[in-house]
């Protein structure tokens, strides 16, 4: 296969990272490079902060993952996030809302809360967001099953390289509880975000470069980690925050949509 060879190229400014056993980027970097050992702990989501008191008790568990994780990428590259453009990736959005609204729409009494509706539409995340952090910059939202993590790395790189401004991809997922579980099966809610911009600062992580490729796509050794990777769409990214954790110029290759693949290249500035 003949793949267009266009390179998009960004500096990462900042990580958020939470998931089972892995509560956060800084204690999260000496698991990723076998500095310590993973241990699978169930993952609690903090409070979502910045939102009314209202908003906050209506939040379910993938809006605060994906507030989470977005809020701890903008702190450590100290970036103001309402000039932030935003990429929200996941595979499904919120499960329970999902799930819910399915029960209901099957009983006899088939009116929906508005609220349960308007946390169930795709993009709820990105509304809260907005709420919590005061952006106005444009969002986009996407779903692309499976390959949700390179198709939102894809697109915010593209907006860095095209837009010339900085932008910030956050990557999550929740589980959905039975029956839906049984036909798609996560164990756990999980996300990653990466504050991304176009010029490298004091405070940049990495220069990061991707393109197309069809290469097999990388393992993680660790094997609990990569049941991890393998069992949520969000996790896919963990090759990429593997490379980062360790500080050493590498490539790694993520699953998009079969047979693409996305080669990403990481040169850390320190």
């Amino acid at each position: 296969m003949t793949l267009p060879n266009t390179i998009l190229t960004a500096w990462i400014e900042g990580v958020g990272l939470l998931g089972p056993g892995l509560r956060d980027w800084p204690s999260a970097q000496s698991v990723l490079t076998g500095n310590a050992p993973y241990v699978p702990s169930p993952m609690t989501a903090p409070p979502p902060q910045g939102l009314p008191p209202a908003e906050r008790r209506r939040a379910g568990v993938s809006v605060k993952v994906a507030l989470a994780v977005a809020q701890e990428a903008i702190a450590m590259g100290q970036l103001d996030a309402r000039q932030l453009s935003t990429v929200f990736a996941s595979s499904g959005a919120d499960g329970d809302n999902c799930d819910a609204i399915c029960a209901v729409l099957a009983s006899e009494d088939r009116h929906i809360s508005p609220t349960r509706f308007h946390n169930s539409v795709h993009n709820a995340p990105a509304g809260y967001w907005g709420i919590a952090s005061g952006a106005m910059a444009p969002a986009t939202v996407l779903c692309v099953y499976d390959g949700c993590f390179s198709a939102g790395l894809l697109e915010a790189l593209t907006q860095v390289t095209v837009e010339g401004s900085s932008a910030l991809l956050i990557a999550y997922d929740s589980p959905y509880p039975e029956p839906l579980n049984a036909n798609r099966p996560l164990p756990s809610a999980m996300g990653i975000a990466l504050a991304l911009t176009p010029q490298k600062s004091a405070l940049s992580l990495a220069r990061i470069q991707i393109s197309l490729t069809d290469a097999a796509p990388n393992a993680l050794d660790d094997n609990a980690l990569e049941a991890l990777r393998r069992a949520i769409p969000a996790a896919r990214g963990l090759p990429v925050l593997q490379a980062l954790a360790g500080k050493q110029a590498s490539e790694v290759v993520l699953d998009y949509l079969e047979p693409l693949r996305l080669a990403v290249n990481i040169e850390p500035c320190n």
